[in-house]
């Protein structure tokens, strides 16, 4: 079911591509399109000798991928969970992300939280064998789940027995940062990076216009509406992406609350963030939408280094002042009402 969803995911991606966008040196443009982080992406750069250094950059995602994998015996997160509670050695950059990822869990009070995998895989997400744990087995599994536990000395990381860290909130949102960092090195100046729905672009369109991205309609198959923006990341989240249903037709999704150990139900249907760094708007789209509105609402009035767009149940957005004036809602949800989010 994953791998249909981000199918579909970059199908749209590239579908949109071509009906908004009208370049005049196709000639320049060289793209690949792989499958990594248990998803599929795509990267499309211009000028150059794009073609080499996209194999590159896609080597790099493979590789990342090859460090952070939960189920590979070989990676470095395999190595930290099967520890059994002893201090494990890992590379700079697993380090990097781990600490940038306590960073926010602390800044969110766990809303994102590295250590759900117990949780998550009990569920059924991790292994698309879906089941309802019972509330007792739920209970001791969030023994086994809290950030403030995890270890973090320089290099060297330690969890607590039975711990589980899981990179699948951020990691292509990080990956995405490495390998717009590795293609700006090597002279691109222009590209859309879509790693399974993590969007990240350089620059503007080679005609220097905006890259022009659809978000989504968490109810339909098409959009709400579509952000023009250039040298961004935009990462949307939301328990429609990802789901099964039960015998009753209950659906039940596969952002977990680490409160309750279920999937979260609330006020959302869909957030969005636009941000320099991928990995923040990875972070954030999953650990506000566990949040709900309000404190989402709250958590950007005191940080403020991001935009985002919050799709609700009764069927309103919510969207911060900057990001307003570059949303153009589809004509189809005119009847939509827009809330403009202010710093007060």
């Amino acid at each position: 079911m994953k791998k249909i969803i981000a199918i579909a995911l970059i199908f749209f991606s590239m579908l949109l591509t071509s009906a908004c966008y009208n370049f005049n040196n196709d000639a320049n443009k060289s793209s690949t399109d792989f499958f990594a982080m248990d998803t599929y992406m795509s990267i499309t750069a211009y000028g150059g000798n794009a073609d080499k250094i996209l194999q590159q950059a896609k080597d790099q995602i493979k590789r990342l991928e090859g460090m952070w994998s939960v189920t590979d015996k070989s990676s470095e997160i395999y190595a930290v969970n099967h520890s059994n509670g002893k201090p494990t050695e890992v590379s700079e950059e697993t380090s990097e992300l781990l600490t940038f990822a306590l960073d926010i869990s602390e800044k969110t009070s766990g809303a994102l939280e590295p250590t759900i995998y117990p949780v998550l895989s009990a569920w059924g997400f991790t292994t698309e064998q879906y089941r309802i744990p019972n509330d007792r087995e739920i209970k001791n599994l969030l023994k086994k789940v809290d950030y403030k536990k995890v270890s973090l000395s320089e290099k060297s990381v330690q969890l607590k027995p039975e711990m589980m860290i899981d990179f699948g909130s951020l990691g292509k949102g990080y990956a995405s940062d490495i390998a717009t960092e590795f293609l700006q090195d090597n002279g691109v100046s222009s590209a859309l990076l879509d790693l399974g729905g993590n969007i990240k672009t350089i620059g503007a369109k080679p005609d220097g216009s905006d890259w022009k991205l659809g978000v989504k309609d968490p109810e339909g198959s098409g959009n709400v509406g579509v952000l023009s923006v250039s040298d961004i990341a935009v990462v949307t989240s939301g328990n429609y992406e990802r789901y099964f249903t039960d015998r009753d037709g209950k659906k039940y999704g596969h952002i977990i609350d680490p409160t309750t150990g279920h999937p979260v139900e609330n006020d959302l249907q869909s957030v969005t963030i636009i941000a320099k760094e991928g990995r923040l708007c990875d972070a954030l789209s999953t650990s506000l939408f566990v949040m709900g509105l309000d404190k989402a609402v709250d958590y950007w009035r005191q940080y403020q280094d991001f935009d985002m767009i919050l799709i609700t149940d009764d069927g309103e957005i919510h969207i911060t002042e900057e990001i307003k004036s570059k949303f153009t809602i589809d004509s189809d949800h005119k009847n939509m009402k827009i809330n403009v989010i202010t710093a007060k």
